[in-house]
């Protein structure tokens, strides 16, 4: 694992900010100083400022999102960010991201090579969203959305739409594009009212009120990993370098 990873995994700091004390000198592996390219081995110590660090187990967390909230780490703007709703030892990060007014299911964790499968479009991985537009698609525009629509960067992948009831429709894609859920309703004539995305993967929100989360269950961090199995996967990256969700 590359250090300013193992760093990340530790709960010292972000990656970038780990970047910056590798650069300042202040890390050590086995006693020499770190570099931005040093890799880090299970036997090996990694000090901070001359103090042992311990990598952190890996943890898994499903927040229910409430409105209002940013899906970041830190927010140079000094809003609230899901990472401050979930007081846990262990620094996990979101997976992907949700708008700051999209309420719903919200995975954070530190495993890198999990966070990376569940992001990546190869592996289909369920979202389904609720949806309440301002006014009410019809049937035509909704078979749109399960053909695919045109969007500014490229085509969607056909989904599954059904009407829940008037203007609420139940949406599920397999993509994560930035603001994808919302663009795709603009692409076929409606802008989006409410959007909460009640399922990702297996993990739904029933039990939790907005702002609340809880730890996974051996059995759910087993089904993620099987929902990204199939095929060889892509290559290895780490928590918070998955792209934009599509709320």
């Amino acid at each position: 694992m590359r250090l300013n990873a193992w760093l990340a995994r530790a709960g010292v700091a972000s990656r970038r900010k780990a970047d910056e004390l590798i650069k300042a000198g202040r890390v050590t592996v086995n006693g020499e100083v770190g570099q931005l390219n040093t890799f880090v081995q299970k036997t090996d110590e990694v000090s901070l400022d001359g103090e042992p660090l311990a990598k952190q187990g890996l943890a898994y967390v499903l927040l229910h999102k409430p409105a209002g909230v940013v899906t970041t780490a830190s927010d140079p703007q000094g809003r609230r960010t899901v990472v401050d709703l979930v007081d846990h030892p262990s620094r996990v990060v979101p997976v992907g991201r949700l708008d700051a007014d999209t309420t719903g299911a919200l995975l954070l964790t530190n495993d890198g090579e999990l966070s990376h499968h569940l992001a990546h479009p190869k592996y289909e991985v369920d979202k389904v969203y609720e949806v309440e537009t301002w006014t009410q698609p019809n049937d035509a525009e909704l078979e749109r959305l399960r053909t695919g629509v045109q969007l500014d960067d490229g085509p969607t992948s056909p989904a599954d739409a059904r009407r829940l009831a008037g203007a609420r429709i139940e949406l599920t894609i397999h993509e994560g594009r930035n603001r994808q859920v919302k663009r795709m309703f603009e692409a076929v004539g409606h802008r989006v009212k409410a959007l909460h995305r009640s399922r990702y993967g297996p993990l739904t929100v029933e039990g939790l009120e907005p702002g609340q989360w809880r730890e996974l269950e051996p059995s759910e961090v087993e089904r993620l990993r099987l929902a990204t199995t199939r095929d060889s996967p892509p290559p290895r990256r780490e928590p918070g370098r998955a792209g934009s969700e599509p709320a």
